[in-house]
């Protein structure tokens, strides 16, 4: 019975975040999703993503629009932190999330599945305002998961996000007191601005070669052309922009 009843609050919780999500995207965000049809239809592909807004609210909205705008789950990587809120982490875990895997999803590739994840990690949503925009350097992590698997790497890029939580600065003492890597700075409510999440096209993952330093150098160039590819899109995107709240 105790059982029976987490499971109703636990789906209660992760109905009430959808709902929440859905509206932020449609009504508030606006948000416009081209390239889906690059996402392939059967088979593993490993979606590869810029993280932006000094909450990382772009993590969850997001995974909500290729879960509707796809007809495949997509099992994002999430970092630790969202399963310290409840309804978030009812959420991430109904739908297929998984965090500490060293692996980055590598099991779930080769079972022909489709996992999302932000190689920029923590220091892509807790860079300044000022540097909105600019990629960080992605972890090569993903890029070897790709070449061990086989799975194309499809690029995505989200322009919007840096607006609706421009991180202006950090406090400290708070990061130390929840144990954070950082306190943002930044608006008590999410800003307006119009987002644009735009999907490019699979990036082949070459053969893994058989030595390690072969392999090393080529993940190391997986890597780099993933992160011109996303930074590229990024950029594109915000040429389309006159303003962030249009």
């Amino acid at each position: 019975m105790i059982k029976e009843n987490s499971a109703e609050r636990d789906k209660a919780r992760s109905d009430a975040v959808d709902g929440v999500l859905g509206r932020l995207a449609d009504g508030y965000f606006r948000v416009e999703v081209s390239g889906t049809e690059h996402i392939p239809a059967t088979g593993p592909a490993l979606l590869v993503s810029n993280h932006s807004g000094a909450w990382g609210l772009d993590g969850l909205v997001l995974h909500k629009l290729l879960r509707e705008r796809t007809a495949r789950s997509v099992h994002f990587y999430v970092s630790p932190l969202l399963y310290r809120v409840p309804a978030l982490a009812a959420y991430v875990s109904r739908h297929g999330a998984f965090t500490d895997d060293p692996t980055l999803g590598h099991d779930l590739l080769a079972r022909g599945e489709l996992v999302g994840v932000f190689p920029e990690g923590t220091d892509g949503v807790g860079k300044d305002f000022s540097r909105r925009y600019r990629l960080r350097p992605f972890s090569p992590g993903f890029a070897a998961t790709a070449v061990l698997t086989g799975a194309p790497i499809v690029p995505v890029s989200v322009v919007g996000a840096e607006e609706t939580y421009p991180k202006l600065g950090e406090i400290r003492a708070l990061a130390r007191r929840f144990d954070l890597p950082y306190f943002p700075v930044t608006t008590l409510l999410p800003l307006p601005a119009k987002w644009l999440v735009t999907v490019g096209e699979p990036i082949p993952a070459p053969p893994a070669p058989a030595s390690f330093a072969r392999r090393a150098a080529v993940t190391r160039r997986l890597c780099d052309e993933a992160w011109f590819t996303v930074q590229g899109m990024i950029d594109r995107d915000l040429r389309r922009r006159t303003t962030p709240f249009w």
